[in-house]
Parts: C-alpha cells; sequence; structure tokens
C-alpha cells in the first residue's frame, strides 16, 4: 500500500465483490451481530447498482485497483424530513489508522450538503468505538432511538448532526 496511489473516488460495477467483502469482513473481525445489521441487506452485494439516484452516492478507497473501503450517503428510509444517512462506512485493517476515515467522512458530509441535505443521520455499533469517538469528534449527537426504517435493529448507536 502507497499513499502515492490511494484515492478515494466513487464506485464502479467492478468494485462490487471488493466492496462487499471489505464490509462482511468487519463483522467477523469485530463480533458484530450479522442479522438486523447491513451485513444481509440486499444492497450489500450489489453496492454500485444501489447508489445510481440523484440523491444519494458512494465512494470507495481505491490503493491502484485493490478496495480498501467505503461510505455513502443516501436518504433516510420512510423518514420525511431532509435527513440522509451516512452508510456502509467500513475499511479493511490495512488502510485503517493512515487518515482515510476522517478523509472518507469528510467526503460524505461534503456529499451530503451538495446534495441538498440539512441533517445527517447514522447507526453504528457499539463495537466499534474508533469510528464513535470519530462521528463525535464531528459534532455527531447521540440520539435515544433509531430514525427512519433502516432494518439494522441490531445496531444500537444512533447518532445525528445538523448540516
Amino acid at each position: 500500500m502507497s499513499k502515492d496511489t490511494i484515492v478515494i473516488r466513487e464506485i464502479r460495477s467492478q468494485d462490487n465483490a471488493q466492496v462487499e467483502q471489505v464490509i462482511r469482513a468487519c463483522f467477523h473481525e469485530f463480533k458484530i451481530p450479522l442479522t438486523g445489521t447491513a451485513y444481509e441487506d440486499e444492497e450489500t452485494p450489489r453496492m454500485y447498482e444501489s447508489y445510481q439516484n440523484d440523491d444519494d452516492i458512494y465512494f470507495v478507497i481505491d490503493d491502484d485497483g485493490d478496495i480498501l473501503g467505503g461510505a455513502g450517503i443516501k436518504p433516510l428510509k420512510d423518514f420525511d424530513e431532509n435527513i440522509c444517512e451516512l452508510q456502509k462506512m467500513y475499511f479493511s485493517p490495512k488502510v485503517r489508522g493512515n487518515g482515510y476515515g476522517r478523509k472518507m467522512f469528510e467526503k460524505c458530509l461534503k456529499a451530503a450538503k451538495d446534495l441538498g441535505y440539512k441533517k445527517c443521520y447514522l447507526e453504528s455499533a457499539p463495537q466499534l468505538k474508533a469510528a464513535i469517538h470519530i462521528y463525535e469528534s464531528y459534532g455527531f449527537k447521540h440520539l435515544d432511538a433509531a430514525l427512519g426504517n433502516t432494518g439494522h435493529y441490531s445496531c444500537g448507536v444512533w447518532m445525528i448532526k445538523d448540516l
């Protein structure tokens, strides 16, 4: 892995299998429940196809063809207000601790603003302490309950931020 070859870019159809692999590996690594989470989402094997609308976007970390992570923005499902959801932000251990999580996070928040969203919502698992710390440092506030209808009943951490 070389910093010279790593880029954050929009997902392409050929990235699907690698993105799915990164997402699923994180669930096993951090012992996150497989049911009621992104692990069993219909989108997970078809990430490119799932982010082709005018109001959503998904980015990947590409190291010369090796996909090391991703994250995206989508409208919060079954919720009326102008709130997006930060979705499926997962990284390979190869890229963690090098600042790419923050870069990805900032790129997603900028995209959310550019798409016209007023607030950003996210769900996480208590096991992902480093990610939750980053969210808090960017001004995300904890909520007592989930918003919308993500289907991720096993997540347990819900946060929101004004954009």
